[in-house]
């Protein structure tokens, strides 16, 4: 793989992906010219171990593919589900170091989760491997990145949703038409995802 090539990396439960996810990929890739974001689930993160996410992977990974369908630029990577357990980012930082020698690396991250990245683990390691970027949601102001961390800010399409939010929706028999891709909210209506539970 050829040295200054930049590559998104898109860690999160994607537990429904939805709109808000798809508009801050585009906005990092079209702000920071990357050549290609990868979409990657986790199995388990780190900071929710008592809070499983509430679809099973194979059905995370599954919307996933559903929504970047007809993307080529932006890919489903499942190697995280695959690993199973807690998914740490410098385990995966590492992989993509190998399948990319001279990548450039941006991993992607809600603007909230900035200050927890000296509790990440291998942090030092984490910091080295790949720049951050900071995804903003509305009235959020850029943060400041902890050392050693390097990161930039996006603002692309700022927008007040979430996946819990989403949850919320279709457990109370409301439509999330709009906040989710149309093969996504039929993939959730036909396998009954998120009628019960968190």
């Amino acid at each position: 793989m050829r040295a200054g090539l930049r590559l998104g990396l898109f860690g999160g439960s994607f537990d429904p992906v939805h709109w808000g996810h798809l508009w801050a990929a585009q906005a990092a890739m079209e702000e920071l010219a990357l050549a290609r974001v990868f979409f990657i689930p986790a199995s388990q993160s780190p900071f929710k171990a008592g809070q499983p996410p509430v679809a099973p992977a194979e059905e995370r990974v599954r919307m996933l593919r559903l929504a970047l369908a007809g993307r080529p630029e932006f890919e489903v990577d499942d190697s995280e589900v695959r690993r199973g357990g807690i998914s740490y980012t410098v385990e995966t930082l590492r992989e993509y170091e190998r399948r990319y020698p001279g990548a450039e690396l941006f991993y992607l991250v809600g603007a909230d989760h900035v200050p927890t990245l000296p509790r990440w683990r291998e942090a030092e390691e984490v910091a080295r491997r790949a720049r951050f970027v900071a995804l903003m949601r509305p009235g959020e102001a850029a943060p400041a990145f902890p050392p050693p961390f390097r990161g930039v800010s996006v603002t692309g399409f700022p927008v007040g949703l979430s996946s819990s939010s989403i949850r919320a929706r279709v457990r109370q028999g409301k439509s999330i038409e709009w906040l989710v891709p149309p093969a996504v909210a039929e993939a959730i209506r036909l396998r009954r995802l998120y009628a019960a539970g968190p």
